[in-house]
């Protein structure tokens, strides 16, 4: 399931350090990732996680990543409690694990259906797979 909640409109400052063709592609990334309703913009790891302390195992948002070398990070309630995991963007594709998009929507489809079969072990998570 999502947490749902509205994005804020418009692009964050921290997005103009791309060359044109990448800013294409955050731009219409960013543009679909708001319409969606598991996008809170700039919210802090520890509110995310105070969030989904509440709901159920699977739950999970995106968020923005407060860390300067990543644009997005994934927080997802596990069984031991809330997890965060970056989502980095290197040569316009968007990365989680072995998982790759142009678009940050189409990257956690991809994960969410590639992890029913084979689930993600992440350190952050403490040996826990993310399923």
């Amino acid at each position: 399931s999502v947490l749902p909640s509205p994005a804020p409109p418009g692009l964050p400052d921290r997005f103009r350090m791309f060359r044109s063709c990448e800013w294409e592609i955050l731009e219409r990334s960013l543009n679909i990732l708001q319409a969606s309703d598991f996008y809170w913009g700039p919210l802090s790891v520890g509110e995310a996680h105070a969030k989904l302390q509440r709901e159920p195992v699977g739950t999970y948002l995106v968020r923005d990543s407060s860390q300067g070398n990543c644009l997005f990070s994934l927080s997802v309630r596990m069984p031991t409690g809330p997890v965060s995991l970056r989502i980095s963007f290197q040569e316009g594709y968007f990365r989680l694990k072995n998982w790759f998009s142009d678009c940050v929507v189409r990257l956690l489809e991809l994960v969410v259906a590639g992890t029913r079969n084979n689930p993600l072990h992440f350190d952050e998570m403490g040996g826990t797979p993310l399923v």
